[in-house]
């Protein structure tokens, strides 16, 4: 089974300056408009900033939920296609998105999704034009462990911390 990359944020990396935004915006529509683009950056008050990004669901909920199937999913990489052709924007993959990563074109108003550049050899140019080289591309197993040693380091912190 093929392991599906998706882009990721540090936040502790992260300073919310939004050129992936730009970016993105830049290499898939030609302008610099953040609202075209298919990474969104969120602030969390009061001062943590995180990425979003499609992260290649399996069984993908806004595939399965869009009523023209107008979205299908890559077998290889996992990456979700859109037929602009079929789509309406009616918003029923929006809806049915965990993660918050799918957004509504407003010129086109057809749905856009991260492709991770599939169109470019050296993969996504967000995670290119990071400044502070807070995105990267990984795998659900990789972020699992990392999320196991971050416990882990916390519980060790703690357990330090009560002496």
């Amino acid at each position: 089974m093929v392991k599906h990359q998706f882009v990721t944020v540090d936040p502790d990396k992260c300073v919310g300056c939004r050129i992936c935004e730009y970016i993105c915006s830049l290499h898939k529509d030609k302008v610099f408009n953040p609202t075209r683009s298919r990474i969104r950056v969120i602030r969390v008050y009061p001062t943590t900033n995180a990425s979003l990004t499609c992260r290649l669901c399996e069984d993908a909920p806004c595939v399965i939920a869009c009523p023209r199937k107008a979205l299908t999913q890559s077998e290889e990489n996992g990456v979700i296609l859109i037929d602009d052709d079929l789509c309406n924007g009616c918003g029923w993959c929006i809806e049915a998105c965990d993660f918050g990563a799918i957004c509504l074109d407003p010129d086109k108003k057809v749905v856009r999704i991260c492709d991770l550049c599939s169109d470019r050899e050296n993969g996504p140019i967000c995670v290119e034009w990071c400044p502070d080289e807070a995105l990267e591309l990984t795998t659900k197993d990789i972020l699992s462990q990392k999320a196991r040693i971050d416990a882990i380091q916390r519980l060790i912190k703690a357990a330090e911390a009560s002496k």
